[in-house]
């Protein structure tokens, strides 16, 4: 049985806290939190500690760390980790400095512990499988990808504030799935967006519409679509061309049942946001995680990765800033 620390008591890291909790060869051993209302409601609910972080990375007892705080201790918490030879999950980004992301490797890499980083929609059964049949051969050799991500709904503009902006906090996950699927690193990137959603965004120095295209060494591209916001729910989607046909990933939806009469169709809508639509991605990226604790594989998903993500959202906002293509 592996104990975990988790950090960060709020919306993601109760999600976090009912996967360490449901699965059999995990324990949630202690919660942290500055917030000590949050910690104390997670810690009660699932019999857990109340720690400091001092008190976390010195206990003996824990095996393994959830960095589900706040974005700006993310480094410095995984840095804390590896020193105390804990082994990390931690959600994404690493950092919204691309320097500081690089020195934390350094360490994690100095004191040989494994680091996840949570892009936990490589881990959705849907885009899974369609990354399994692309493997198989299925379509041939790729061409084009397109994908399609929109929010239900615009955040705060004081989320903006703090969040690195839509490249580095929404289409993140989007440049590391075209990674993800394509297998390979893009060689060029241009982007274009607009402030059309949010007026008060805009004023935070944001966009909340974009359109995002990288070209690959093999020649395929891949098309990223991104909005902040959605009259219809949680907009996920995957085209994937190939030479011999091709892969298509849709929405989930609210339900299945579908009604057709002589005026129309009538079918529900997308899954209303990330906790919906992703929570079997968030249960499998765990027991991913779970296995590189005991050793059976190493992490999928690592710190490179999380690296190279951040770098692709960058060089997108330089695109974005100097209207040209940028040259990878």
């Amino acid at each position: 049985m592996f104990n975990i620390a988790l950090f960060g008591a709020g919306r993601i890291g109760q999600v976090h806290a009912a996967n360490i909790a449901n699965h059999k060869e995990t324990c949630l051993y202690s919660v942290i939190d500055p917030h000590l209302a949050s910690a104390e409601t997670l810690a009660q609910k699932y019999q857990a500690k109340i720690q400091t972080t001092e008190e976390a990375m010195a206990d003996p007892d824990i095996h393994g760390v959830l960095i589900a705080s706040a974005t700006d201790t993310h480094a410095d918490l995984i840095e804390l980790a590896a020193r105390n030879n804990k082994m990390i999950f931690c959600e994404k980004p690493v950092h919204l400095d691309l320097e500081r992301v690089r020195q934390c490797l350094i360490t994690v890499a100095a004191c040989q512990v494994p680091l996840f980083v949570g892009f936990n929609r490589r881990y959705d059964p849907q885009f899974r499988r369609l990354k399994n049949l692309l493997n198989a051969g299925t379509v041939g050799k790729v061409e084009s990808l397109l994908i399609t991500s929109r929010d239900p709904s615009p955040p705060p503009a004081e989320y903006v504030r703090v969040s690195g902006g839509m490249f580095r906090d929404m289409s993140i996950h989007d440049f590391d799935m075209a990674r993800f699927l394509l297998g390979e690193e893009p060689c060029a990137i241009y982007a274009q967006g607009s402030n059309l959603v949010d007026p008060a965004i805009g004023l935070a120095g944001d966009i909340d519409t974009a359109f995002i295209v990288m070209k690959f060494p093999s020649g395929a591209m891949a098309t990223i679509s991104n909005s902040r916001r959605s009259g219809y729910g949680y907009d996920q989607r995957l085209e994937l061309h190939g030479e011999n046909g091709l892969l298509t990933a849709g929405n989930i939806k609210e339900n299945s049942v579908e009604f057709l009469g002589e005026k129309g169709c009538i079918a529900a809508k997308p899954e209303h946001f990330f906790l919906q639509r992703y929570h079997e991605a968030y249960i499998a990226e765990w027991s991913h995680f779970v296995d590189v604790m005991a050793g059976r594989v190493i992490p999928e998903t690592s710190g490179i990765d999380g690296e190279q993500a951040l770098y692709l959202a960058d060089k997108a906002l330089e695109s974005l800033k100097l209207g040209k293509e940028i040259k990878l």
